[in-house]
């Protein structure tokens, strides 16, 4: 069985091509600046070889036409012919309630998404034009919607809900929802799998960590709380996003800065975080790099990136009376020895030994980083959410 998986942004598309039934990868590839006359595709085969194609991609659809071309020509395809994808897969931000598991997608399911817009205005859009073009372009082909707030769904009352007039609450769906979701529920499973633990009773905290970041306690294979909330701003300090912010201090620079509100929105999510502080960049690589160099500012946003992750990590220790595997994850997460050796520091209190040998091997793959006798155990585990999608895709086609 083949299963297209599509993540669709407001102007790329990333794709994948599984042979599901042993889950190989056979094509991964992005199309980038969709609009433009630059359009830029990326195609790579299983067996390494590499097309990178630049012309005008006037839309998603048109972008997605392009993805079936190259996945079925005679010179670059892995497919005989179109007919041989049997499902599609879709990544979807934002479920809102609506939604706590995957679900085969129908046209109900689609106006259920269509009204979660309001809660993510700039990623759901998107991910439905994917959706719009594959119905348009593989009318028979069944398509399944994975949501990045689905593995959030099982947090109690008390951690998804704001301190706000309960009202808003029921008015407007405005809660903790979290968001990584496909992420934390792959990393968590796998690193019980890789230590050979029991899933349903470890408390495990998860630490996807990019230039989106956020944690999750995931607690007997339920997520319990997670730092993002109604939006990926909340939680920690991030590449652009400032993370936990007074919203008092917000106001303030509002009325100083005569700031409206698409303003303030675009501080808050583009102009903060790790490049706000530094000066330098949002790539965690080029702020180490500036630090190295005697930058101030630099080794400030280090520090704060290393103290809010650690504070969350204790946090959801104690929200557990405990903690048995920290897994790292993400771009920074998987790559970033500096990064995991400074968060894991002192934490001898939880029970993890940090094994600083361990943590400067290989980049990118799966490693214990504790020690031994280490009563916590610290790992690295490489997401791989485009893998979840395309399995949970096929166990709902499976069972039609």
């Amino acid at each position: 069985m083949k299963i297209l998986v599509l993540n669709c942004g407001s102007s790329s598309i990333k794709y994948q091509l599984f042979n599901i039934e042993n889950e190989e990868l056979l094509v991964k590839g992005i199309i980038e600046k969709i609009g433009l006359e630059n359009s830029i595709v990326k195609y790579e085969k299983s067996d390494g070889s590499k097309l990178k194609l630049e012309l005008k991609i006037a839309n998603h659809q048109a972008g997605i036409e392009k993805v079936l071309e190259l996945l079925t020509s005679k010179d670059n395809g892995s497919l005989k012919n179109i007919n041989e994808i049997t499902a599609i897969g879709h990544r979807v931000v934002h479920g809102g309630e609506k939604f706590n598991s995957s679900v085969l997608i129908t046209d109900e399911v689609i106006q259920k998404m269509e009204e979660c817009i309001d809660l993510a205005p700039l990623h759901n859009p998107p991910n439905l034009t994917g959706i719009y073009a594959m119905k348009a372009l593989l009318p028979s082909v069944p398509q399944v919607g994975v949501f990045d707030t689905a593995f959030h769904q099982s947090m109690p009352a008390k951690a998804y809900t704001y301190p706000i007039p309960y009202e808003l609450y029921t008015k407007y769906g405005i809660r903790r929802y979290g968001f990584h979701g496909t992420s934390h529920r792959y990393v968590s499973k796998r690193a019980c799998e890789f230590l050979r633990r029991d899933y349903e009773t470890q408390k495990i905290i998860t630490c996807h960590l990019g230039n989106g970041a956020s944690i999750a306690a995931v607690m007997n294979g339920k997520s319990i709380d997670t730092s993002m909330g109604l939006t990926p701003i909340e939680g920690l300090m991030m590449g652009t996003r400032v993370g936990d912010l007074d919203l008092g201090a917000l106001f303030y620079i509002m009325d100083k800065e005569k700031l409206g509100i698409a303003e303030a929105s675009d501080l808050v999510n583009k102009k903060s975080g790790v490049l706000g502080v530094s000066g330098v960049s949002s790539d965690m690589r080029e702020v180490e790099e500036a630090h190295a160099k005697g930058n101030k500012r630099a080794e400030l946003a280090l520090d704060m990136y290393h103290y809010r992750v650690k504070k969350y990590i204790g946090a959801y220790a104690a929200a557990m009376a405990g903690v048995d595997i920290i897994v790292f994850t993400g771009g920074i997460g998987e790559n970033g020895t500096e990064t995991r050796a400074e968060i894991c520091k002192d934490f001898e209190f939880l029970g993890l030994e940090f094994d600083t040998v361990l943590n400067h091997g290989k980049r990118g793959v799966e490693m214990e980083i504790s020690a031994l006798n280490s009563k916590v155990k610290a790992v690295v585990i490489p997401t791989d959410e485009e893998l979840v999608i395309a399995r949970d895709t096929y166990v709902i086609v499976a069972s039609l």
